[in-house]
């Protein structure tokens, strides 16, 4: 039995919103101050743009590997194509550590007083726990996955309900905004949040007759997602003051249920962010299998990543699983998403310009492609050269992974001159 249109889009509503009001609303307002609304705004316009070409690259090269295959057909198995699906890879890690950091916080402020001790305990017990689902297959995982975003969206609209009723206008106001700088570059963060669209693209090899399947599920996901980021923008920045929604970063959207539904609200909020972050962290490494599959198989990765292990299905899921606990585990949420925006913001670049050469094949049309090119590039652009300013040390690791993607392939290409 293949997976349902539904099933695909809420796996990708799981991904996005799981990554993306539970954990970067503090990370985004202390970019933006109270115009995260309009962050969030505008990033979702660029993930649609960027959704529109990994769609009609879905619709006409379905797979489970997803936009790596999209890489290999826009740009052969050259150096270009390599080094995307290692970002792309690393990305994927990236979001999968985040994630799970704020899952963590989230139990921890919940259960023990906020302890960061058993902040990474939960950290670590939700990526064992989302790993070992995956490898196991279980066939009642597209039911579970369904569920809890049925669950998320209904406490997530009470939520926006309750809110709205609070909100009081002077906190949002555009004299609380930060410069135009910041505004862009808070929409690198935005469109970090979006992210998880692109796991829908996994799907294309379980849908059926995927090319209208899809994009259907990949506009779903997204329609649906947007619009709540921006409502609960307002509904937490109407609520809460930017500095208190920066000081409770990692769980501002239970603290901001609070003024309104008293402790159940807070209660109710953590397990529903604890369980959309869950949900995140399980569609990022469903994600991940297909991509290791398909780079292993295209020889762009080494062989032994797809080939089977011991305990634990393929060696590149246990591989995976070890590199997002070290990060998670050792890295800040901030260094983590900032990153992550830079790279995630580069592999879309690089995607987009792949279906602007295949828009012929795909039958795209060109100026969605063009102008999401243009706007991809300036964001990123700005992002950067904010991080340059700001936080040199996370520009540091931001050119650190690309330079890493560039000697993994390099490195690749070496191995296999040498034994041919």
């Amino acid at each position: 039995m293949g997976m349902t249109i539904r099933g695909a889009a809420f796996l990708g509503i799981g991904s996005m919103v799981g990554a993306g009001v539970f954990v970067l609303l503090g990370e985004a307002g202390a970019m933006a101050g109270s115009a995260v609304w309009l962050s969030f705004l505008f990033g979702g316009v660029l993930a649609l743009l960027q959704g529109y070409a990994v769609a009609k690259l879905g619709a006409r090269y379905p797979s489970s590997g997803g936009m790596v295959t999209y890489l290999l057909k826009g740009f052969g198995r050259g150096h270009i194509s390599s080094v995307a699906s290692w970002l792309l890879y690393f990305a994927a890690l990236i979001v999968t550590a985040m994630v799970s950091v704020s899952f963590g916080h989230y139990g921890s402020a919940l259960f023990f007083d906020g302890s960061t001790g058993w902040a990474k305990v939960l950290t670590t017990a939700v990526i064992v726990a989302a790993a070992a689902a995956n490898i196991a297959g279980a066939k009642s995982i597209e039911r579970l996955r369904t569920l809890i975003v049925v669950v998320m969206l209904a406490v997530l609209a009470v939520f926006v309900m309750v809110t709205f009723i609070d909100i009081e206008p002077g906190l949002l106001a555009p004299s609380s905004y930060l410069s135009a700088m910041h505004m862009v570059s808070s929409v690198a963060l935005a469109f970090f949040a979006c992210l998880g669209f692109v796991v829908v693209s996994f799907t294309g090899a379980e849908l059926r007759d995927p090319a209208k399947s899809l994009p259907r599920a990949m506009y779903l996901s997204l329609g649906i997602t947007i619009p709540l980021y921006v409502l609960i923008a307002l509904g937490v920045f109407g609520t809460l003051t930017v500095p208190q929604v920066i000081d409770n970063g990692e769980t501002a959207l239970a603290v901001a249920a609070e003024p309104s539904l008293g402790t159940a609200g807070f209660v109710m909020m953590t397990l529903v962010a604890m369980l959309g972050t869950s949900s995140s962290v399980n569609a990022n490494l469903f994600a991940a299998m297909g991509s290791t599959m398909e780079l292993a198989g295209s020889s762009t990765f080494p062989k032994v990543i797809g080939s089977r292990a011991r305990v634990g299905g393929m060696r590149g899921v246990v591989i995976s699983v070890v590199i997002v606990l070290l990060i998670a585990n050792l890295v800040g949420l901030t260094a983590i998403a900032s990153v992550g925006s830079a790279v995630a913001l580069v592999i879309f670049l690089v995607t987009s310009i792949a279906a602007f050469r295949l828009r012929s094949q795909t039958g795209a049309r060109a100026w969605p492609l063009v102008v999401g090119v243009q706007l991809t590039a300036a964001v990123l652009i700005v992002f950067v050269v904010h991080t340059a300013q700001t936080a040199p040390a996370t520009l540091v690791a931001m050119v650190g992974v690309v330079v890493l993607a560039v000697v993994m392939d390099l490195l690749r290409r070496v191995i296999r001159a040498s034994h041919p």
